[in-house]
């Protein structure tokens, strides 16, 4: 399988290329996953990230194009950097390889040290994108204003849909944070998988610690929410141990030191929306998604509110603490025990 610590080779059976990918992965301690079929590439991609993918072409190019278009084009995989590897002499397939949007074009005759170094360069570069947050390995925020803005400049209908974990500093404090970064990747699973299955052109991102972002088309809204809370709220008591899943709750201090009990974690989803009101600039939703999340936060269980004002509110009084001031929001699947 495909991950973080893999470069995935994708190339024809007998390449020339594979003895290259092989020691680099062996200087870098990348294990290589080599694949002869655009399919597998594919559905590696969706099952994860890659830390890169190396694309060898034949003649005529053809089928590497066409993966690398695909790739760049698609918010979920246009993060993981692209190397294709070109026969000696392929200059014009080179050209047209960095059109469709390939991070490097390394060409067969080049010195063999060169081409090393160059792959080490796109890691490198790879690194340094303060736009991927390094847990996930989901776009941040530089991608998510630049998604909200693009959907706002075609006129689409969207939600902005934010989500945060209840009860995580609390689990985080009690498992230690390795099991917290596990938490943090299941969801970014669950939001990636589920966004990409129920709303095509769907994007997801991660602004940060458990807060994530993802924008849907209007109609994909509702279905795509209910699916994410159900799956969320099936895995999540899986992350604690027996004990602590059939109390349903631990015995945690806050910051005086005080007891209390400790509910397992929920989903809170605020979600904004420009169906009735006019957003002029990103900055807009991304107050107004803010308000939303903490409005979410103040109610029991796993839900999301849908902001459905047909104005603007001035965001420096907005009482998302006023349930009234919130003109009928959804909340869906609130179903943890209340007394907890």
């Amino acid at each position: 399988m495909a991950s973080e610590k893999t470069i995935l080779y994708f190339a024809p059976e007998g390449s020339e290329g594979e003895d290259l990918v092989m020691e680099f992965g062996r200087r870098s301690r990348l294990a290589v996953n080599s694949v002869r079929q655009g399919a597998e590439v594919r559905a590696l991609l969706n099952q994860t990230f890659p830390a890169c993918l190396v694309l060898e072409t034949d003649q005529d190019g053809t089928e590497v194009l066409d993966l690398v278009r695909e790739m760049k084009d698609d918010a979920f995989t246009a993060i993981v950097p692209v190397v294709v590897l070109v026969h000696e002499g392929g200059a014009p397939l080179s050209i047209d390889c960095l059109g469709a949007g390939a991070d490097e074009v390394i060409n067969q005759g080049l010195a063999q040290e060169e081409k090393y170094l160059r792959l080490e360069q796109v890691l490198r570069r790879a690194d340094r994108d303060v736009s991927v947050h390094p847990t996930t390995r989901l776009p941040g925020t530089n991608h998510i204003a630049r998604d909200m803005q693009r959907r706002l400049e075609e006129g689409q209908k969207f939600a902005v849909c934010y989500a945060d974990l209840d009860h995580f500093k609390e689990f985080n404090d009690r498992y230690g944070y390795a099991f917290g970064d596990g938490v943090i990747r299941m969801l970014s699973r669950i939001l990636r998988d589920m966004v990409r299955g129920l709303a095509p052109g769907g994007f997801v991102g991660h602004i940060g610690g458990d807060d994530f972002i993802f924008n849907v088309q209007i109609e994909h809204l509702e279905e795509t929410c209910d699916e994410v809370i159900k799956v969320f709220d099936t895995l999540v008591p899986y992350q604690y141990t027996e004990e602590d899943r059939k109390a349903g709750y631990f015995l945690g201090k806050d910051r005086r030191g005080q007891i209390h009990r400790i509910p397992l974690m929920t989903l809170s989803v605020g979600v904004v929306t420009n169906q009735f009101a006019r957003f002029e600039h990103t900055g807009q939703i991304s107050e107004l998604a803010a308000e939303m999340k903490t409005y979410a936060k103040s109610l029991p269980g796993s839900l999301y509110v849908v902001d459905r004002r047909h104005q603007l509110p001035t965001l420096e009084t907005a009482a998302a603490r006023d349930a009234e001031s919130l003109a009928d929001p959804i909340s869906m699947l609130g179903n943890h025990d209340e007394n907890l």
